[in-house]
């Protein structure tokens, strides 16, 4: 009987824990489309540092709705990273950024590359540079095959809107299907984290994959 009592007592808890912590215990969201057994990563690049409208932070903008999206999904993550660290300085790292776009570098990546060959939907997240993707998102798209594959783009900004990086991923990965690009102000992800949240996952919960 008490075992009884305390299995009883543990699925009443296990809610609670789910939602409390870094770990969710139960996807509370499906993705419409998406087959039951379907593999998740959730690739993305951030900065921290000093940013644009929010000052000195210590996780990315991006970040967070990555984090978002990784919990409530049960997904797999990858923080994508340059070899060589951007200057933590606000002006200096979008001069970097600026000098990296002209030059249509590539930045070398840090770390292990996961296996993108694994996963059947890949969410990839970034930040808007002067208009465009972070040079290092070029060289993770060209670094793997993703032939096959459904690309979930999203993305923060202050004011630009995703300035037509999903139609530029989708030239990077012709074989792959880019849906259409969620985008949030990184002001927003900051400082108003409860919308963040309820905006990113009403937003996953209105995807439709092909």
């Amino acid at each position: 009987m008490k075992k009884i009592r305390m299995s009883l007592l543990l699925l009443l808890l296990l809610p609670i824990v789910a939602g409390s912590g870094s770990v969710n215990l139960f996807a509370e969201t499906t993705l419409s489309g998406a087959k039951k057994d379907s593999k998740i990563l959730v690739a993305y690049f951030s900065r921290a540092d000093e940013n644009y409208g929010v000052g000195v932070v210590k996780k990315g903008n991006t970040q967070i709705l990555a984090e978002f999206i990784a919990q409530e999904l049960k997904a797999d993550s990858f923080h994508i990273q340059t070899l060589t660290p951007y200057p933590k300085n606000y002006r200096e790292c979008t001069n970097v950024a600026s000098e990296e776009r002209k030059k249509n570098a590539r930045p070398e990546l840090a770390g292990s590359i996961p296996n993108v060959g694994e996963y059947d939907i890949i969410f990839l997240g970034y930040l808007i540079w002067w208009g465009d993707l972070p040079m290092a998102m070029y060289t993770f798209l060209e670094t793997s095959d993703f032939s096959g594959k459904t690309i979930i783009p999203f993305c923060t900004h202050e004011g630009s809107g995703e300035s037509g990086t999903a139609r530029r991923i989708q030239s990077a990965c012709p074989k792959a299907t880019v849906l259409k690009a969620f985008s949030m102000r990184g002001q927003t992800a900051q400082k108003m984290a409860d919308d963040a949240k309820r905006d990113t996952l009403k937003w996953l919960g209105e995807i439709k994959v092909k």
